[in-house]
């Protein structure tokens, strides 16, 4: 792994983290499909909402491919219910407050910001195959226009393995 981040053709690090309606989830529950497993850094903030959005616009066409799109941050159950409702979000959000996931991902980084360095989520996404393992990464990702970015990988990796079957 380059800086602790899986690379494609690796297997996934396996998680368990509870959702905004307080179920657990694992990788393992979603074996079979494909997962868009995006970590952001707080709820309800600028870039976070942008994204969250995108992906909320296109949960039709991600699902319609047979991919499940779950976003972590280090934010609360409550916090993600509030979020989801304040924008109409229909994702799935996951709380990871002990930041167990994003370091499993090497999402969990050392940042800078106004001179200052401290240790935070940095925006990232993987692509997660049916078979658990990493199909693309995405690493210091810019919020608008992600999600669609993410849709075109996964859109060309399924073309790629249809041709190949």
């Amino acid at each position: 792994m380059v800086n602790n981040i899986p690379q494609p053709g690796q297997k996934a690090p396996d998680f368990s983290a509870t959702d905004q309606d307080g179920h657990q989830v694992t990788l393992g529950d979603f074996s079979g499909q494909w997962v868009v497993l995006y970590f952001y850094p707080k709820d309800d903030t600028p870039g976070c909402t942008t994204e969250a959005k995108d992906f909320t616009e296109l949960y039709q066409d991600f699902s319609k491919l047979g991919a499940k799109i779950l976003g972590v941050s280090l934010d609360s159950q409550k916090s993600h219910c509030k979020f989801i409702n304040k924008h109409n979000l229909s994702i799935t959000l996951l709380s990871d407050p002990e930041h167990q996931v994003a370091e499993a991902y090497g999402a969990w980084r050392l940042k800078k910001f106004m001179g200052k360095e401290y240790m935070g989520v940095e925006r990232s996404t993987f692509l997660i195959a049916p078979d658990q393992t990493i199909a693309h990464t995405w690493a210091k990702v810019k919020a608008k226009g992600h999600a669609a970015t993410v849709l075109m990988q996964l859109r060309e990796l399924i073309e790629t393995q249809s041709s190949q079957a």
